[in-house]
């Protein structure tokens, strides 16, 4: 099982920037599937970006153009770059690891095994 610790959230004014940091241990996050994920209160958790072990990443409709999800291997690292965020992205923002996805969705947080404790961000008007 990995462990995952997430870091780097916090309060930000509209049109600022955070990057999410999620620390991993006990397994190599370059021979998993990773994700973010965030949940607004009152929401459902939604996946917001994966990058497969490929390199392959994938992002949610409403952030494409704006967020940027990357891993480190070296430092066993992933991270989640938020660039122009809008008040909607307010959330608690999770990263979550899976070894195989087969033909589930990586949108479906139903899909991943292993997942931090989250994250706050607070996007301010």
């Amino acid at each position: 099982q990995v462990q995952l610790v997430e870091s780097g959230g916090g309060p930000v004014q509209a049109g600022g920037s955070l990057r999410l940091s999620c620390a991993a241990s006990g397994y190599t996050l370059s021979n998993l599937v990773l994700a973010w994920f965030r949940q607004a209160p009152g929401k459902e958790r939604e996946g917001v970006a994966t990058i497969y072990r490929t390199g392959y990443t994938y992002y949610a409709d409403s952030v494409t153009g704006r967020f940027t999800i990357s891993r480190d291997n070296a430092k066993n690292t992933l991270y989640l770059q938020m660039n122009s965020l809008k008040p909607e992205d307010t959330g608690m923002y999770y990263c979550a690891a899976e070894p195989y996805l087969y033909s589930r969705s990586w949108t479906n947080p139903g899909t991943f095994r292993d997942w931090g404790q989250g994250t706050q961000v607070t996007v301010s008007s």
